[in-house]
């Protein structure tokens, strides 16, 4: 079964080149493309995406305000953000509404395919720029310890949702951990219970405003 893609782009021949990107790869179905994100909802119920590629600049509606409507309406479909920019507070912002990953326009062909597999999957793909950022961010929200809430995460657990806000996906951190994939996804259903959130982007977005990493 191919991975059905939906793209919100303004720039028609970066929108041109990415549907025949997707159109002629193997495992891939160009479901949509639109120039712009006017009635989002009504693109998505049409298209039917397995994953959404939202362009976070647009004339119009912007691509947050994109994804805000999307994950209200459809809130289990992946959406991934891309930009051209290392905006640090389009990053969160787009991270606390749901974004399922956020990578740069620049990156090769085949490791933007790979970064829809991987939301397909139920990862959180980042450019290494982006997860560079996203730590940045971290790092600057610190609060001291003892005002931390910790939610009961094991040592373990805080180090998996660590990768997971890095932007590793379940393969990545069952080879850095030295665990099965399988006890990867058991680690990440008990990080879900504990931070009461049902998606890895609602874990990763909580992991930053509670400052777990």
């Amino acid at each position: 079964m191919s991975i059905r893609v939906t793209i919100f782009e303004d720039n028609k021949k970066f929108r041109e080149s990415i549907s025949l990107l997707i159109d002629g790869t193997p495992g891939f179905m160009m479901a949509g493309a639109f120039a712009d994100a006017k009635d989002v909802g009504d693109k998505i119920s049409q298209t039917q995406p397995d994953v959404v590629l939202m362009d976070i600049e647009m004339p119009g509606v912007r691509g947050i305000e994109a994804l805000h409507e999307i994950k209200k309406k459809f809130p289990k479909l992946n959406v991934l953000m891309q930009t051209v920019f290392e905006d640090d507070d389009k990053i969160f912002e787009s991270i606390c509404n749901g974004a399922s990953g956020y990578i740069l326009k620049n990156m090769p062909p085949a490791k933007m395919l790979e970064s829809i597999i991987e939301t397909y999957q139920g990862g959180a793909p980042m450019s290494p720029v982006i997860a560079k950022k996203v730590l940045q961010l971290v790092q600057k929200q610190n609060q001291p310890a003892e005002q931390r809430e910790t939610f009961n995460l094991t040592p373990r657990e805080k180090e998996i949702l660590t990768l997971m806000v890095s932007g590793l996906s379940y393969k990545m951190i069952a080879a850095k951990c030295s665990i099965t994939f399988e006890t990867v996804r058991s680690h990440i259903k008990n990080i879900y219970e504990k931070l009461h959130v049902a998606t890895m982007t609602e874990a990763v977005a909580k992991a930053i405003k509670s400052n777990l990493v």
